[in-house]
């Protein structure tokens, strides 16, 4: 058997979940460090070893903040939603993140899904009808989400804590709680109401889902640990709210009431369903999901940013576990059938930005889209997966985000891969066959170097270290550049069939090492595959489709997707070989290197954007300040 067929028959389904960026403006840097890029390397890496992943994400669209922009902006908060979706998953797809759905939670599909896990959890007794006291802004009579109010921890008394959690201690929080509360949107006090709300039950799951937990191996040890820890004390949720943008609660009484809705964190984490129910609708065989969600077998991985960690191994196994009836009252699953928790939630710290910590709101941010329109789309993600916030938090530097470019990717890599093809253009213009009587131990060495480079590169990609699959992935590069520098290829002349056999086996270890490279910097891969003779599609990247709603025609959006499966056009996580007589162009630079000056020009032009940004913030406080004086 063929190590190719091998690895198919061993195939897994894996679910690749990526978090749901939230519609209410474009993502930055520190966004798709946390959730974008290391999803991706990783689903990538997943197919090439010959798994059926499903990668699904989409744009999160519901909740007071898209509602407080909305009408910042003059807008509706349909009309803000349609508008950012657009806009992020046009980044997200220039980025290369090969979603097989990316789609957005305004969809009526999102509803019925979320409508019918609500119901079976609330007939498993998970879900309960009680009351809150609930925070109101008192110029406009809405209720204001947990996370726009700050205050001082009850706890630790440290300034600053959210209303749902404090980042100093880790401790969730109630709004009511916090010392000197006041609403990030315009400073004012909110005032508490007694109002009457479904409740997901937590205490009731608590002891399942801490049994769970205690099952997982091979976490991040903060992540395992700061979960296990959220259940030291557990209350129940409120998952309604008194607004008017949300999915309707499916109860009589309340379904038609127009000023309640499902909270918005307990509609989009089930996101990651109705985007793999979205996309076997879209697929042509509506229960192609359910090889991801109810084989046992299958795995699941989460990717998001460390403030999301509650929410994953907490909030939405406590959301499985009552659809599947598997809490503390027990119960029966759903007609979605018993759905598998998370294999393992696998978050990132922060990234935080020349020393500061990103603020859209504060000037304080690198947009996607305005990186990509100055660099190369991957220097960017190269930079976010060997510099990022993999385990520990990382700074955003432009004086780094340059050197590593110019030091790694032009002078390192592309260096070598422009070198070795304008030797065999020079000296061929093919890839020369080979006589086994010229070939040394040297040559041998190299290439026994790079194909065991496969196992370490991709254990390291597997187990969720990335940064370091990458530093072994370039350092194999550096032995590949060491071979060419020590056997000299421009200066043999006396020998045509030595020469075949250096550049035939420097050929073939820049093919090894561009398919170690491969999923993190796919778009290059293309360019190398080509430079060395491919044809072809050698790395595929994903599309934007226009599609429309399977539910509700009328309503139309931009979709993510693509093809990626193995065999039709990605190549293996293994060595191809090169085959001698294939045409070798004159190369043309692969990575192009930035100029030093940038670094300066890129620290002027934060300065500047940072400052009209916050006069602008300044004089939109103080228009606040002026109305709620006025009323």
């Amino acid at each position: 058997m063929s190590p190719q067929l091998e690895i198919i028959n061993n195939m897994s389904h894996v679910l690749v979940a990526v978090a749901w960026p939230y519609a209410n403006g474009p993502r930055h840097i520190g966004h798709v460090a946390g959730f974008g890029v290391p999803s991706d390397v990783y689903a990538r890496y997943e197919r090439m070893k010959g798994n059926d992943v499903l990668m699904v994400s989409g744009t999160d669209e519901h909740g007071t903040p898209i509602l407080v922009q909305a009408d910042a902006e003059g807008v509706t908060a349909q009309e803000l939603s349609n508008r950012y979706n657009r806009v992020i998953a046009q980044d997200l797809c220039n980025l290369g993140l090969s979603y097989d759905l990316f789609t957005r939670t305004t969809t009526k599909n999102h509803e019925i899904v979320v409508q019918d896990m609500f119901k079976r959890c609330l007939e498993n007794g998970y879900i309960y009808k009680g009351t809150q006291m609930v925070a109101i802004s008192p110029s406009t009579g809405r209720t204001l989400p947990d996370r726009y109010i700050e205050g001082t921890c009850p706890i630790c008394g440290a300034d600053g804590a959210r209303g749902d959690q404090c980042d100093n201690c880790g401790n969730e929080l109630d709004p009511i709680d916090l010392k000197n509360p006041v609403s990030k949107i315009n400073g004012e006090t909110p005032r508490f109401e007694e109002t009457e709300h479904y409740f997901l039950d937590l205490p009731a799951l608590a002891e399942a889902n801490l049994a769970w937990l205690k099952t997982r191996e091979g976490w991040r040890t903060n992540v395992i640990n700061f979960s296990i820890g959220l259940f030291n004390e557990v209350k129940p949720r409120a998952i309604t709210r008194d607004i008017d943008w949300g999915i309707p609660i499916p109860v009589p009484g309340w379904i038609d009431n127009p000023n309640k809705k499902l909270y918005v964190w307990f509609d989009a984490v089930i996101g990651y369903l109705s985007a793999s129910i979205e996309w076997a609708r879209r697929s042509g065989d509506d229960q192609a999901w359910r090889k991801w969600w109810n084989d046992p077998e299958a795995l699941s991985y989460y990717f998001m940013g460390k403030d999301n960690i509650t929410f994953h191994s907490q909030i939405w196994p406590s959301e499985l576990l009552g659809y599947n009836g598997a809490g503390s009252r027990g119960g029966e699953a759903g007609g979605m059938g018993t759905l598998n928790l998370p294999t393992e939630v696998v978050s990132s710290e922060f990234l935080s930005m020349e020393g500061r910590k990103f603020s859209s709101s504060r000037g304080i941010v690198i947009y996607v889209k305005d990186i990509l329109e100055r660099y190369q789309v991957d220097a960017v993600r190269y930079y976010i997966s060997i510099a990022g916030p993999e385990t520990s938090d990382s700074d955003f530097t432009w004086a780094e985000f340059v050197r590593h470019n110019n030091d790694e990717l032009v002078s390192g890599w592309g260096n070598l891969v422009n070198r070795v093809a304008t030797l065999i253009h020079k000296n061929f213009g093919e890839i020369p066959a080979v006589d086994e009587a010229f070939v040394t131990d040297e040559d041998r060495a190299l290439l026994e170097i790079t194909a065991a480079a496969f196992d370490t590169v991709g254990n390291f990609i597997h187990n969720h270290r990335q940064k370091a699959g990458l530093a072994e992935a370039m350092r194999i590069a550096g032995e590949v550049n060491k071979y060419i520098s020590a056997t000299e290829p421009w200066k043999i002349k006396d020998s045509p069939e030595r020469l075949a056999a250096v550049l035939h086996t420097a050929a073939q270890a820049v093919m090894d090492v561009n398919i170690l490279l491969c999923p993190y910097l796919p778009h290059s891969a293309q360019k190398v595959w080509e430079t060395m003779g491919g044809t072809g599609v050698f790395s595929p990247l994903p599309h934007i489709e226009e599609v429309a709603d399977l539910d509700n025609p009328d309503f139309t959006y931009p979709i993510i997707t693509g093809e990626y499966k193995l065999g039709e056009n990605v190549h293996p996580w293994q060595r191809e070989n090169i085959v001698a007589g294939t045409p070798i162009a004159k190369p043309t630079p692969i990575f192009q290197k930035i100029p030093v000056e940038a670094v300066e020009e890129e620290l002027n032009r934060f300065q500047a954007e940072l400052n009209a940004r916050q006069e602008k913030e300044k004089a939109r406080l103080e228009a606040e300040k002026a109305k709620i004086e006025q009323n």
